[in-house]
């Protein structure tokens, strides 16, 4: 062994010193990224660990709408669960409505032009009465900053199931502008309430940064813990509210005729009026009583958050969804008489319904029981089984924001990820299923271009792009439709449609959301749960397309004859990010062929001359024949022989 190795070292030295210069490797763009080692809590596989925990808080909550002064006051219980191992001291709770004052972090980090997400600054919460009880101890301690309130307990909440309460009564004016979130939407007869946000809530506390308190400013949503909620809300008697989860008082606040109709919808699958057009503003058959308030109770299980709406003018309809579990929910829209038309709101409940059917046939069964959208002030919002859309949207962009907002359902309301770090494992994620839902709606009625990538190659060759990775509140305006959204949809639809085929994709990608199915993911997690399914070391990948800022640009540089039985075909990777090289190849007798080689083509450089074994004659070469690179230079992607 020892007279083999000198020899072989002293030939490698000799070849060295003839050749002087050595071309690197490209092993860099092979390698790990970040720290994605595995521990008791989060698996190197990619799944929660034998050790998981994850605390929970269950709200208790009374409500009540002003109309005249629009202002919602009300009083709350939460009960919080420390399944941590370490004892909690205090909890971390969001008060976001003080978003909207003049002084919150928000409105003086958005520009004097203003953005979308700009909103009132004449708000904000009063918290008063607070209580925090653990141990059969009280305290009233508490501190806000912004929109973070921290609850100080005398007794520390024991680690590992130990309980806490901390309750509290609240008042807030109710937002005109609500960041294009919630608000009021001012119509003919009457306001639309959208009310979310709307109490204080539990912020994560997790075994990744322990308090996740980043502040509420924009662009950045939410990241809030699970919990079952009991809510009630007592508006003026002529008012109809939907919101989250099930309305469990029905017979107190529903004429018998819109019991039976809601009973008629839950076995239809073509959408029933609750409330008609012709039956809007008609008290005497749409409310039970004629005057004084009405309290509606709703009640929601395993859910991060819940919403409502509320106004004295719905048109109100439904629709039974069909589960592929044999279980039934319900698809509910309400709108006004100014959405009111065939092709605007009176499709939503059919839209709502086609969306959700779909995702729950192609990845996770819907765990609600209702899917409520409503016509909004809000361009576009999503929260658990209720969607806020703009009142004046239809056609395909009515299918577009409805889809693409029940969307959400899944991600982040079924796989709770961190919308304030990580806005493209929810926006990006959902507009990839949305690409696939729209496809299949209604035989293609409507089409998506969300995977014709080379639309946006523009902007993957813009100098002032951002990375995926760059946080909803940093990123530039003009790219956080593209770091959030189109980037990460495009990088899913690579991965199905490129590079691992779909059997081998949707297998990862439902592990994923079955594991994580209401609990909290992080990248990694994401990133080890893909290529554990998938078989597949994809770390040039992530690390080029979700962490870097670079691109894809393949070639062919020659085709040439080598032999009467074989061509050799040229291909260079010109990109920063390496790509397996699928190609068509046509033969002069009209029959063509696809191939492809493996990514680690590139591992040495950035050359790779293929030998094609064919005695055919070769008239084209097509890289991506599916179209589904964003190749910025797609100009040497097709080689044609000169006649």
């Amino acid at each position: 062994m020892k007279r083999f190795f000198c020899t072989l070292l002293a030939g490698f030295l000799g070849i060295t010193a003839f050749a002087q210069e050595v071309d690197a490797n490209n092993q860099n763009k092979f390698d790990d990224f970040m720290y994605r080692r595995g521990n008791v809590y989060r698996s190197a596989s990619g799944i929660p660990g034998p050790e998981y925990w994850q605390n929970s808080a269950d709200y208790v909550i009374e409500a009540e709408l002003d109309d005249v002064n629009n202002i919602l006051k009300g009083k709350m219980t939460m009960t919080y669960h420390n399944n941590s191992p370490q004892e909690l001291e205090y909890v971390w709770m969001y008060v976001e409505q003080n978003r909207f004052t003049e002084d919150s972090r928000g409105t003086l980090t958005t520009p004097i032009a203003g953005n979308r997400y700009s909103g009132d600054t004449n708000g904000g919460l009063t918290i008063t009465n607070l209580v925090a009880k653990s141990k059969g101890k009280e305290s009233g301690k508490y501190l806000i900053s912004d929109t973070r309130m921290q609850v100080f307990f005398d007794n520390p909440i024991k680690a590992n199931g130990g309980k806490a309460t901390v309750s509290m009564n609240f008042e807030f004016k109710i937002p005109e502008e609500g960041m294009d979130r919630m608000g009021q939407y001012k119509t003919e007869d009457g306001i639309t309430y959208s009310m979310a946000q709307w109490y204080p809530r539990a912020a994560v506390y997790d075994d990744v940064v322990g308090w996740n308190t980043e502040p509420y400013l924009g662009a950045g949503e939410f990241y809030v813990e699970y919990g079952n909620f009991d809510y009630k809300v007592t508006v003026p008697h002529d008012f109809i509210v939907v919101g989250s989860g099930e309305l469990v008082n029905a017979k107190d606040v529903l004429t018998k005729n819109e019991i039976n109709r809601l009973d008629q919808a839950s076995k239809s699958d073509k959408t029933v009026y609750i409330i008609s057009p012709e039956e809007v503003g008609n008290t005497s058959v749409t409310r039970p009583v004629q005057n004084g308030k009405l309290t509606w109770h709703f009640k929601m299980e395993n859910t991060r958050d819940v919403a409502f709406a509320a106004a004295k003018n719905f048109i109100w309809d439904a629709a039974r969804i069909n589960l592929p579990s044999g279980k039934k929910a319900m698809a509910q829209s309400v709108y006004t008489k100014e959405s009111n038309g065939n092709d605007r709101w009176s499709r939503s409940t059919e839209y709502t319904k086609g969306s959700i059917e779909h995702y729950s046939s192609m990845w996770y069964d819907y765990p609600y029981p209702n899917a409520v959208n409503v016509a909004s002030n809000a361009g576009g919002m999503e929260y658990p089984g209720v969607s806020f859309c703009h009142a004046k949207s239809w056609g395909a962009d009515l299918w577009d924001v409805t889809d693409h907002e029940f969307g959400h359902n899944w991600f982040p309301m079924i796989v709770g990820s961190n919308e304030r770090r990580y806005a493209w494992m929810d926006e990006g994620f959902n507009t990839f299923i949305n690409y696939y839902s729209t496809v299949n709606f209604n035989n293609g009625e409507y089409t998506s271009d969300i995977a014709k990538s080379r639309n946006r190659v523009m902007w993957f060759r813009w100098k002032g792009r951002e990375s995926i990775s760059t946080y909803p509140d940093v990123a530039k305006a003009m790219n956080l439709g593209y770091t959030a959204y189109y980037k990460p949809a495009t990088g899913l639809i690579m991965l199905r449609e490129y590079i691992l085929g779909h059997e081998r994709f949707d297998n990862a990608f439902k592990t994923y959301i079955r594991n994580w199915a209401f609990k909290h993911p992080q990248p990694s997690d994401f990133f080890n749960c893909i290529e554990n399914v998938a078989g597949e070391n994809l770390n040039w990948f992530w690390k080029g397309w979700f962490v870097g800022n670079g691109n894809v640009d393949l070639g062919i540089t020659k085709v040439s004859q080598y032999d009467d039985n074989s061509t050799i075909i040229t291909f260079v990777n010109k990109g920063d990010i390496p790509m397996p090289v699928v190609f068509k190849v046509f033969y002069e007798d009209d029959s063509s062929e696809i191939k492809t080689l493996p990514v680690e083509v590139w591992q040495r450089g950035n050359e790779w001359k293929y030998l094609l074994k064919s005695p055919k004659k070769v008239k084209i070469v097509d890289i991506d024949p599916g179209r589904f690179l964003p190749d910025i230079d797609s100009t040497d992607n097709t080689w044609i022989k000169e006649e």
